[in-house]
């Protein structure tokens, strides 16, 4: 079977570590005081990415963590992915510039289409599309709205449009421990030739190694946040699903 990355989620809210339940900024827990010691610790346990999100950016519709972000790029040498509040080419071309391996736009891909063409079309290779999905249908700021936009056309929008990867989140799941929607993953992943990164509700390590098994439809990493910070799966373990 191909070997999948692992990434490990960092959601940033108010300058600390913490992980959501359904995306409910209210429903917070706070998994690490110092995101650069977590970020080095992630680095340390054997991880080769980092999902970094600026949650109160995502809902501000601006950088919000900037001070946290930039301590970790400065901590670890892995490379990092970073998403909330990237709205416009400066933003992105401030953060590629800073140190951040790519870019996650997700709200901004929803509403303005052209900035990831362009994005994409001024740094090959390191925009990525977050498509954050309530029952099918695409949410934006924050997951504080649903549109009337299907993910999967959202996807296709984006095609041939030179988007490094997508990142496909099922928001009823996140941080809830419940599985992955594999079945909605598995069928985005299909129909894209853009590979597709999971994320939501991963609870155990089986959970890793389904996403795996399923590799070949074109899903090539998952993102775990709630699971690693409890302890119920080790990184070791984590990463001998992923890589075999």
């Amino acid at each position: 079977m191909t070997p999948i990355s692992v990434y490990p989620a960092i959601d940033l809210k108010d300058g600390v570590c913490v992980r959501l339940r359904r995306g409910e900024m209210s429903e917070a827990t706070v998994y690490a005081e110092d995101p650069a010691a977590q970020a080095r610790a992630w680095q340390e346990a054997g991880f080769d990415w980092l999902h970094v999100v600026d949650l109160n950016g995502a809902f501000e519709g601006r950088s919000a963590n900037a001070g946290a972000v930039s301590a970790i790029l400065a901590a670890v040498s892995i490379p990092v992915q970073l998403g909330g509040g990237i709205r416009d080419m400066a933003g992105i071309e401030r953060w590629l510039a800073g140190g951040v391996r790519r870019v996650i736009l997700g709200s901004a891909a929803a509403k303005n289409p052209e900035l990831v063409r362009q994005a994409c079309r001024a740094f090959p290779g390191r925009i990525v599309v977050g498509i954050d999905a309530r029952d099918g249908y695409v949410a934006t700021e924050g997951w504080a709205e649903t549109t009337s936009m299907r993910a999967l056309d959202l996807a296709l929008a984006f095609e041939n449009a030179g988007v490094a990867a997508i990142v496909f989140t099922d928001i009823s799941r996140d941080g809830m421990l419940a599985g992955l929607n594999l079945e909605q993953t598995e069928d985005l992943a299909w129909a894209l030739t853009t590979p597709v990164i999971a994320s939501g509700g991963v609870a155990r390590v089986e959970d890793i190694a389904a996403v795996r098994a399923r590799a070949e439809a074109g899903i090539e990493g998952v993102i775990v946040g709630r699971a690693l910070y409890d302890g119920r799966i080790s990184p070791e373990e984590a990463l001998r699903a992923a890589r075999g």
